[in-house]
């Protein structure tokens, strides 16, 4: 009994795949992205079969969502170094932060250049008073004695308002997030992982203020069909599963509330004409019709049958 749960994955709740199947989809997933960074690692631990690597997930949020401005509650967390970035190191999240680091680089620039002219303006003016104090007592004026501020000279300061995140623009007045619909961003998850863990993290990446429970992950097909995961589905091998190539199917992050799913029967008609998809309406409607009188003289004919067996007990019953 052991050797045959060795030899299954779990994929979902209650739901297993065979190890070797899962492997099999593994080999042709890796050779699809040769060389590339969604190539997938995989290892065991005490018999069980993880897999790891980077979820490409597109976005197809109908609503805006929210997002923290600034990382003020993240304020005393260092930013790392280059150096000291392993090959795992989000490619996306480093853009970020390398953008918000240059953004601080330059407001610190403008700073020092600020401070800088006008310590110099303040040397030079105490140098002239010093040197032609005794000439210039009488016609020095107050314009003479003004200091010039950094905006009267045409310098600029940049604030610290994040414009875009991870390449997604948002208002930094409202903080609200706009994502392009089909955009792709990705994850570090593995196949242990369920559904609501990898939502959770995808939402922290981008420290979206949302709730995990408004959104949901599907696999959105080609042909129009559309599965919602379920909490505990494991994403990762689900995707293995389905393929690499996501002209056929598609990871999607959607609201719960706004999207339907559509099973492989109905996505089979929906990408036909109207004028197709009406005469379709009407020959299920013919049909329809044909079932429900067949139903009826059905169960006209059992009460007929009732009502002569009747006849016939209470008939035998007068007759004693």
């Amino acid at each position: 009994m052991d050797s045959e749960d060795s030899d299954k994955v779990q994929i979902g709740e209650n739901k297993f795949v065979s190890k070797s199947i899962l492997l099999s989809q593994l080999n042709t997933y890796n050779l699809y992205y040769k060389g590339e960074a969604l190539q997938l690692r995989h290892r065991e631990e005490e018999g069980e079969l993880i897999i790891e690597g980077l979820l490409n997930v597109f976005w197809g949020v109908q609503r805006p969502i929210r997002l923290q401005m600034q990382d003020e509650k993240e304020a005393g967390r260092p930013r790392p170094s280059l150096t000291s970035l392993s090959a795992e190191t989000d490619i996306n999240t480093l853009k970020s932060d390398i953008y918000i680091c240059l953004m601080e680089v330059a407001t610190a620039d403008d700073q020092s250049k600020d401070f800088s002219e006008e310590k110099e303006e303040a040397g030079e003016e105490e140098q002239q008073e010093s040197t032609h104090s005794h000439r210039l007592a009488r016609t020095k004026t107050d314009v003479g004695g003004r200091r010039i501020s950094g905006r009267r000279l045409g310098i600029r300061r940049v604030q610290r308002n994040r414009c875009s995140f991870n390449g997604h623009f948002y208002n930094h007045k409202t903080a609200v997030f706009t994502p392009k619909f089909g955009s792709v961003t990705n994850v570090r998850v593995n196949s242990c992982m369920t559904t609501a863990q990898v939502m959770r993290l995808l939402l922290n990446k981008f420290k979206i203020e949302n709730s995990p429970d408004e959104f949901s992950l599907y696999i959105v097909h080609a042909s129009g069909e559309r599965h919602q995961l379920k909490p505990n589905d494991h994403p990762l091998a689900l995707r293995v599963l389905q393929g690499p190539c996501e002209q056929v199917s598609k990871m999607f992050l959607m609201e719960t509330d706004q999207v339907e799913e559509v099973t492989h029967d109905v996505a089979q008609y929906i990408k036909f004409e109207l004028p197709v998809l009406q005469s379709f309406i009407a020959k299920l409607q013919e049909e329809e019709e044909r079932e429900m009188q067949k139903l009826k003289k059905r169960y006209a004919d059992m009460r007929r049958i009732i009502k002569k067996y009747m006849r016939s007990l209470a008939d035998s019953t007068n007759v004693t």
